[in-house]
């Protein structure tokens, strides 16, 4: 094939759909084909994540990215270009080499922009989707349909520490295919807002809908004594629905946020109270057996495997890894020792490109760990693509908007081959068993 050499690679400082600054990188073929990719940073930032390139001035309070930009353009393109953009891995280790380089300054937003813009530019240039171009013709699963139900750490600490945290999704996860669950999900979302614009009275007090943030509610501090509450009504709704048993909760806890080293205990999680290491266990135990949860996501500090381990055992339901394992290989493996959890979520910038995370889903598949992709970090429509080309099962919050949008895309395309797990989807000895 002619013309799937690199010709060039340009970058632009972008604003995130989250306000923030991001990098956009973009490869060009020489034939002309082309892909662009965003990386920007999430709410939730592990200590154990690839440091990223920031500007080193008081302008976006120090969080500009045009150095990454500068690096983009002066240092990875002329390295890069008349490389074959369809061989990922080879121009994803040749960035990795310059990286390797002190003196060069390359953070992990540069080489994550530029790789999943090679792996579009990939796909482009042998007009194939971009789900065939990462996972060929076994490329035909589905994942469990999901929307946010509600976020915010304010509710309980004046700190807001938690950056955002918990955040908490309704997910499908007993039906014949995607367009059916998310057509379910948006039922439940209709019910869903017009239940705690009841209860918070946003109408009421003139706040507009933009206090729904990609999804998720914005629960402020004052309406709830406690997330029980919150839980006790998400619950009421789906029963209304009449989808119980077949629609339940994911929660992405985000612990760490709350941990203090210093004293082991976490503060302002769920409730105003403290609670010990132990304490917390207990009530996860509480939680799934009178609460419709099916995943829960970093329940204890990020470097927590001996405890994440216990909960996985004592839960039976899936209990993913963010922070934990940071789309880590090396922390994935101690995972496996040690039995914590059982689902990696799936970020790539938290490694810096995508044969290094694809290098880390081959070992988590190849150890009975399911691979769990989310959005959070600048992919938009392409995580329904990486989902579906790593035959994902779950996935963060993608019913609706342009990843669910395109997930029904790539439902229509596959056809008869499309494949929707249903329960078998989660991991977890309690859905396991049920089948």
């Amino acid at each position: 094939m002619k013309g799937k050499e690199i010709a060039s690679i340009y970058a632009r400082q972008v604003l995130s759909d989250r306000g923030n600054l991001a990098v956009e990188a973009t490869v060009v073929t020489k034939d002309g084909h082309k892909g662009t990719a965003v990386c920007t940073a999430g709410l939730s930032v592990g200590s154990h994540e690839i440091a990223f390139s920031y500007d080193d001035d008081a302008r976006w309070l120090g969080q500009g990215v045009k150095s990454a930009v500068r690096c983009i353009e002066d240092v990875i393109a002329p390295r890069l270009k008349g490389m074959d953009v369809t061989r990922q891995h080879d121009v994803d280790y040749a960035m990795l080499e310059l990286a390797s380089d002190p003196s060069l300054l390359i953070g992990g937003n540069a080489t994550a922009a530029v790789s999943a813009a090679a792996l579009k530019a990939g796909a482009a240039v042998q007009e194939i989707p971009l789900y065939r171009h990462i996972g060929g013709e076994e490329a035909t699963v589905l994942p469990l349909a999901s929307f946010g139900c509600y976020y915010g750490s304010a509710r309980y600490d004046k700190l807001s520490r938690g950056g955002g945290k918990p955040t908490c999704s309704f997910i499908a996860y007993d039906f014949a295919s995607f367009s059916e669950a998310s057509e379910a999900l948006g039922r439940v979302y209709h019910e869903w807002k017009e239940a705690l614009w009841k209860r918070i009275g946003l109408r009421q007090t003139g706040m507009p809908e933009s206090a729904v943030c990609s999804g998720f509610f914005n629960i402020p501090a004052g309406y709830f004594s406690c997330d029980m509450e919150i839980w006790d009504l998400a619950s009421e709704i789906i029963e209304g629905c009449g989808y119980g048993g077949r629609i339940g909760l994911q929660i992405d806890i985000a612990a760490d946020s709350f941990f203090d080293p210093k004293t082991g205990l976490y503060t302002g999680l769920f409730s105003p109270k403290q609670l010990t290491k132990e304490e917390l266990i207990d009530f996860y135990q509480h939680m799934v057996d009178d609460y419709p949860f099916v995943c829960l996501e970093d329940p204890l500090n990020e470097d927590d495997y001996e405890g994440t381990a216990i909960i996985t055992r004592k839960l039976g339901i899936q209990i993913v890894g963010d922070d934990l394992f940071t789309t880590t290989k090396e922390r994935v493996e101690e995972g496996v020792r040690t039995g914590a959890a059982n689902c990696v979520l799936l970020k790539v910038n938290q490694v810096g490109t995508i044969s290094k995370a694809l290098e880390m889903i081959q070992y988590a598949y190849e150890n009975g760990y399911g691979v769990m992709p989310c959005l959070s970090r600048g992919e938009n429509a392409a995580i329904a693509d990486y989902s579906v080309g790593i035959n994902a099962s779950t996935i963060r919050e993608a019913a609706f908007g342009v990843a669910g949008t395109r997930l029904r895309e790539i439902e229509r395309e596959l056809g008869d081959r499309a494949v929707y797990l249903g329960r078998k989807a989660l991991k977890g000895r309690r859905f396991q068993e049920d089948v």
